[in-house]
């Protein structure tokens, strides 16, 4: 065990090497992490060209970059350059966007990157992740990758999260090392928040809590990237994905403890964000009435996305402080269309795509009766509903 196989090939009698016994038997094992579908790929599917369709699936910010973003990308005459390792102009930007010292900053090419990083930092074979599902499938991916036991303790039927229950469970582990507890807040896929009081019980506990606050600019709680310094067990994460349209640069980044941030510096790539992304990034912080103006218009959308949803007595709308919206679908829902014998969720998802709007659905626990609908333009909230009249009987 351990060594790769030698076989003998009959055609020939040379030694041809075993690769797949070469791979980590814990990667062997593991379930890749599922992306939604690439756009251009559902364009060719459908038969629609990209501008006739609705994509609402992924929580991409429809008003896209900022007018100072682009025109700095199309003035950059430098992306010849490898972008700075230090990352010290960006990390001054947000560190004045934030009002957090630079110094409690480290950026990665999206969020993914930097969630990757404190994986591979923080966490052996065999130590445990705690999570909290329904929530972002990036975490049990990550602890898939590094091989950590992953310990999930489910959210409560509205999604809220059971402190207690999480604190049971760090205290029941005998035979594994609890590292990190991996919070979403707002949460993905459902939008709900978690209040200073559970936090701080959160945090009491002997694991590193990180805070992933990709939706935090839509919701009325404020960030708590402010907490950071005073507490050597909080990570928080943020991202120029959903804030600042960005999704397609990818540059996310987080605010560290320093007695942490200083080893990941030790494994990170040197040179990622790229030299598109933070020139985009910091022409974007520097736009700022021009993000507050989106988040307005997302935040009020999404209000009459929820007050046009709740005409449709067979979905079940919960409250949200991000920018999509989750429902459940009744299973007696009256659809038209849709794989036979699948969740009624999942065939409305089916059948929406075939009208053009795309919608995100979860096949797994605690999902399978949902869909989560991102907030777009008014137009595309136009279209979803009249689509969903047309599959209603």
């Amino acid at each position: 065990m351990g060594k790769a196989a030698n076989l003998v090939t009959p055609t020939t009698g040379t030694m041809k090497m075993d690769i797949e016994s070469l791979i980590n038997p814990h990667l062997r094992a593991m379930q890749p992490y599922m992306p939604i579908v690439p756009f251009e790929v559902l364009s060719r599917r459908l038969g629609r060209r990209p501008e006739d369709i609705v994509k609402l699936d992924a929580n991409e910010n429809p008003y896209g970059p900022s007018p100072r973003a682009l025109e700095a990308l199309a003035r950059a005459d430098c992306l010849h350059i490898y972008p700075d390792p230090d990352q010290t102009a960006l990390r001054e930007a947000i560190g004045d966007y934030i009002g957090v010292s630079p110094d409690h900053i480290l950026c990665g090419a999206g969020a993914d990157e930097v969630i990757d990083l404190i994986a591979r930092a923080l966490v052996r074979p065999g130590d445990a992740i705690v999570d909290l599902p329904p929530t972002f499938g990036m975490y049990r991916w990550v602890a898939d990758v590094v091989n950590a036991a992953y310990i999930g303790v489910p959210r409560r039927t509205d999604f809220s999260v059971d402190a207690q229950a999480v604190a049971d469970a760090v205290s029941a582990m005998r035979d594994r090392t609890p590292k990190l507890l991996f919070i979403a807040d707002p949460n993905n896929p459902d939008g709900s928040t978690i209040c200073d009081e559970q936090l701080r019980a959160l945090l009491a506990l002997p694991v590193v809590v990180v805070l992933d606050e990709a939706y935090v600019d839509f919701s009325a709680r404020p960030s708590r990237v402010s907490w950071v310094p005073l507490h050597d067990n909080l990570i928080v994460l943020r991202t120029f994905s959903k804030l600042a349209g960005m999704a397609g640069l990818r540059v996310g980044y987080g605010v560290f403890p320093r007695a942490i941030i200083r080893h990941l510096w030790k494994i990170k790539q040197p040179y990622t964000p790229n030299v598109a992304g933070t020139i985009a990034a910091i022409a974007s912080l520097n736009d700022r009435d021009y993000l507050s103006a989106n988040v307005r218009r997302l935040t009020e959308e999404r209000q009459r996305l929820r007050l046009a949803l709740a005409r449709f007595g067979w979905l079940h709308i919960f409250p949200s402080e991000a920018n999509f919206v989750l429902c459940r679908v009744a299973e007696d829902a009256p659809l038209c269309g849709g794989e036979p014998g699948r969740p009624a969720a999942q065939r409305l998802k089916q059948t929406l795509e075939q009208h053009g709007v795309l919608v995100r659905y979860f096949d797994r626990d605690g999902l399978r009766d949902c869909i989560r609908i991102s907030v777009g333009r008014p137009d595309q909230t136009d279209r979803l509903i009249a689509a969903l009249e047309a599959v209603s009987k």
